[in-house]
């Protein structure tokens, strides 16, 4: 039988470190738990939502209803052949101790999504992405219980409607679908690096052997400098999504400011740096009462301490006015706002 907690605290449940209540807290760590669950008289009387590590949450007040948290843990060798293995993983496995476990047994693709906080079942939700890798190029199928009818599904990659930081179940089965497990296709030796990143590539010159191992200690190390440890400073990572703009306002930008990050996409579109943006705007390292945005990378805003999901809210307005106001640019959360 799963227990059910009542008036849990969300704490520690969310990197932001936002002190807040869920009237019910269920932890579900089998398959069979999530179903049994949606079947009962208490998800019928109540509103929910699915939390993982809570690394990409900001709670801004106390939770009316049941939160479903992933804690199912499993890391199984499915197959492989002469260039890959499928790998299929919990949705409760940390999302960090599963890509280094990855890259002990010398399986690429994983090695530029290196400490990103969080938990497996985030990454197809977000389509994770850093230093020009995405996982959707990685996923083979995601499975889990549709809260609708209670049955399980299992949706192949092309079904996921991957986008730019967003997926089918961030979009049209948002808070509907909870992710159970998370098949990964990984490569074997010789890998296909990814590393044309700016930083990234001139700091493996400092290697003489450049493989997933010493990529991926590149990739930690440049975040260990850049961002601040969720364990220290709550945060949830990059606030806001880096934006997609038009060729043509991307051209009236870079003929203004000669130094604007502008990295093309297509024929008709570029994105660009958000954390350049809000630099620009000076608000770089400010502190408004207990938030603030971190000294290093803007994009990410930092709790001081004792800070309220409001008081993020209002420095994140205050940040997108700022940048509106002077690139005519809108920025969106990346952050799930509750």
């Amino acid at each position: 039988m799963l227990e059910i907690k009542h008036n849990y605290s969300l704490k520690l449940h969310n990197t932001f470190g936002i002190d807040v209540k869920t009237d019910l807290f269920a932890d579900v760590s089998k398959p069979e738990q999530i179903v049994e669950i949606v079947s009962s008289d208490i998800f019928k009387e109540k509103s929910h939502l699915i939390l993982g590590g809570g690394s990409n949450i900001l709670f801004t007040k106390d939770f009316n209803g049941i939160i479903l948290h992933s804690s199912v843990s499993s890391v199984e060798l499915l197959g492989e052949d002469e260039i890959s293995v499928l790998i299929k993983a919990g949705s409760g496995e940390n999302w960090d101790e599963f890509v280094g476990y990855c890259l002990n047994n010398n399986w690429g693709g994983l090695e530029n999504l290196t400490k990103i906080p969080g938990n497996v079942g985030a990454a197809p939700v977000q389509n994770i992405g850093a230093y020009g890798a995405e996982v959707k190029n990685l996923i083979e199928t995601v499975e889990g219980v549709n809260l609708s009818d209670g049955k399980k599904y299992i949706f192949s990659v092309n079904e996921c409607e991957f986008g730019y930081r967003t997926s089918i179940f961030k979009q049209k089965l948002k808070n509907d679908f909870f992710i159970t497990y998370v098949t990964f296709r990984l490569s074997k030796p010789p890998h296909k690096l990814i590393f044309d990143y700016g930083s990234v590539e001139l700091e493996l010159k400092k290697y003489q052997d450049i493989n997933i191992k010493t990529l991926g200690e590149v990739i930690n190390k440049i975040r260990y400098e850049k961002l601040p440890d969720v364990n220290i400073t709550g945060n949830a990572g990059s606030f806001f999504k880096n934006p997609i703009v038009t060729n043509k306002t991307a051209d009236i930008l870079k003929k203004e400011y000669v130094d604007i990050p502008v990295y093309p996409i297509d024929k008709n579109t570029a994105k660009l740096s958000a954390a350049w943006l809000i630099d620009k705007c000076g608000c770089k390292g400010i502190k408004k009462g207990n938030v603030g945005t971190h000294e290093k990378q803007p994009l990410v805003l930092i709790n001081l301490g004792n800070a309220t999901g409001k008081e993020v809210i209002e420095l994140a307005h205050y940040i997108k006015k700022r940048v509106s106001d002077k690139f005519k640019i809108t920025l969106e959360p990346e952050v799930n706002i509750v």
